[in-house]
């Protein structure tokens, strides 16, 4: 046969997008833990968009792309008047969710948020529920929304577990995308073959480049690359449903698969991995894993890694409030991936800058007792100067201990410990906290301060009968899970 020719046999899916499919359409969950913590989540990740709705440069991206569209049965964002089609209601709850980096995490090989998840889910669920009701039919129920939320969790997070999308480049909104089209799919009535088709797309989609997290670049497209991931979802799920050929050798194909073209190489020295080495890894199956083990943001809007420096610094703040002017240093001894990817010298440009910087997520607790999304802000930051006295003076250094436990799947700990010395010799302790209070190993702590989180963000937009009314439902997990979806989006209307 000649050399200059393709082999022409289209191959079955890939295993990896027919083991996704599967796991959507049969996979049956009976964790308690699972199902329970999907309702805090649900609570949590809806009470964190609804505080990004304080913020102007959050709400300037809400709304329909063609002023006064109208839109039969259209999908509400909470908190806001809105009436959506569901790509661009997805784009808005997702935005809103991830806006002020509050929402839930996933640390492994790759990092997330897989409530990211819920822009999609959320959207697409109210407007069938609604369409469902005007054709005489039984609406979509909540339950239907706590299971996608479990798998949609459990697809980003085991893709995380032993895969490293940022090494290469490319962004984790990948697998938002990934997870939102799978679970989006099942929603919609897709079969196997519609599932796989949206799957193969989200693959070979353009990706995002993680170049709007990091210094010199870091800025407010990660507050709304979540909700472009899971919107685009949605559209690659409608372009399936319509008949549209998937690409069944999207992750494998010879040069041009993903593997090949976008997983082949690392970004640190551009050496071209083995081809062995360029498919995905897989630490476990799917199951009900990674809803169980998510780690919540509660006590601050912060980039997870610092979650631990943070409580430490509150912690550290009585002992040095009064003696700001007589500190030599601070060191921080943190992990590997708080190194990479948030620790950082120089000026911070704005909002998003700033909270993707371990050194001042550390010196503004440090100086104020606690660390709030207005003290992001640039007229909070110009007013402070001795922030940035404060991070001129931190040492950062890694103890491998750390670096290895936050792989650990027995603890994936994200520690982080503080110590400030004084020009005078002397010292404060060294305060160490390797669990943050929304791992699970605090889960007891936890749930309390997060439900008091979620009825405070209710309180920004709802008047007190309907926060109420909205809490308890939520903390009542049967009739929730009965509630219709379009009724319980109801309450989210002001």
């Amino acid at each position: 046969m000649s050399s200059n020719v393709d082999l022409n046999n289209r191959p079955e899916y890939d295993d990896v997008l027919q083991a996704i499919a599967d796991y959507v359409l049969d996979f049956k969950i009976d964790s308690h833990e699972a199902w329970d913590t999907a309702r805090n989540c649900l609570m949590d990740t809806l009470g964190c968009g609804l505080l990004a709705l304080r913020f102007p440069e959050c709400t300037k991206h809400l709304g329909p792309i063609v002023e006064g569209t109208v839109v039969p049965n259209g999908a509400r964002v909470p908190g806001t008047q809105l009436r959506l089609d569901p790509v661009k209601a997805a784009w808005d709850i997702g935005a809103i969710v991830r806006w002020l980096d509050y929402n839930d995490t996933w640390l492994a090989a790759e990092w997330g948020h897989p409530s990211d998840n819920l822009g999609g889910i959320l959207a697409v669920a109210d407007h069938l529920s609604q369409v469902r009701v005007s054709q005489g039919e039984a609406p979509l129920t909540m339950d239907a929304v706590l299971e996608a939320m479990i798998k949609a969790h459990e697809i980003q997070g085991v893709l995380a577990l032993e895969n490293s999308f940022n090494r290469v480049g490319l962004d984790h909104v990948v697998l938002v995308k990934v997870a939102s089209t799978a679970v989006v799919a099942k929603l919609m009535g897709a079969n196997r073959e519609q599932l796989l088709s949206a799957l193969s797309h989200a693959w070979v989609d353009g990706q995002a480049l993680r170049t709007y997290r990091h210094a010199p670049n870091a800025g407010s497209r990660k507050s709304w690359a979540a909700g472009d991931a899971t919107s685009r979802a949605v559209r690659l799920v409608d372009i399936a449903l319509r008949g549209e050929m998937g690409i069944p050798g999207a992750l494998t194909a010879p040069q041009w698969g993903f593997y090949d073209v976008l997983f082949s190489k690392t970004n640190k020295d551009q050496q071209v991995k083995p081809e062995a080495d360029r498919s995905f890894k897989f630490q476990r199956e799917y199951g009900s894993y990674v809803m169980e083990q998510i780690l919540f943001k509660i006590s601050f809007p912060a980039e997870f890694h610092a979650q631990t420096a943070a409580e430490a610094a509150v912690t550290l703040h009585p002992k040095v409030k009064n003696r700001i002017d007589e500190i030599d240093r601070i060191v921080i001894t943190t992990h590997e991936s708080a190194i990479r990817i948030i620790s950082k010298v120089g000026p911070l440009a704005n909002a998003a800058d700033r909270d993707h910087c371990l050194q001042y997520m550390t010196a503004v607790p440090l100086l104020f007792g606690n660390l709030v999304a207005e003290q992001y802000e640039d007229d909070f930051h110009a007013a402070h100067p001795t922030i940035d006295v404060l991070r001129d003076k931190m040492e950062i250094v890694e103890d491998t201990r750390y670096s290895a436990d936050y792989h650990a799947p027995d603890k994936r700990s994200i520690a982080n410990a503080i110590q400030v010395f004084f020009k005078d010799g002397s010292s404060t302790d060294q305060v160490a906290v390797e669990y943050p209070i929304g791992h699970r190993r605090r889960r007891a702590e936890g749930i309390p301060l997060l439900e008091q989180k979620f009825r405070a963000n209710l309180a920004t937009r709802f008047p007190a009968s309907r926060t109420a009314e909205i809490f308890d439902l939520c903390k009542d997990a049967d009739r929730l899970k009965k509630t219709p979806v379009h009724r319980f989006m109801d309450l989210m209307v002001i």
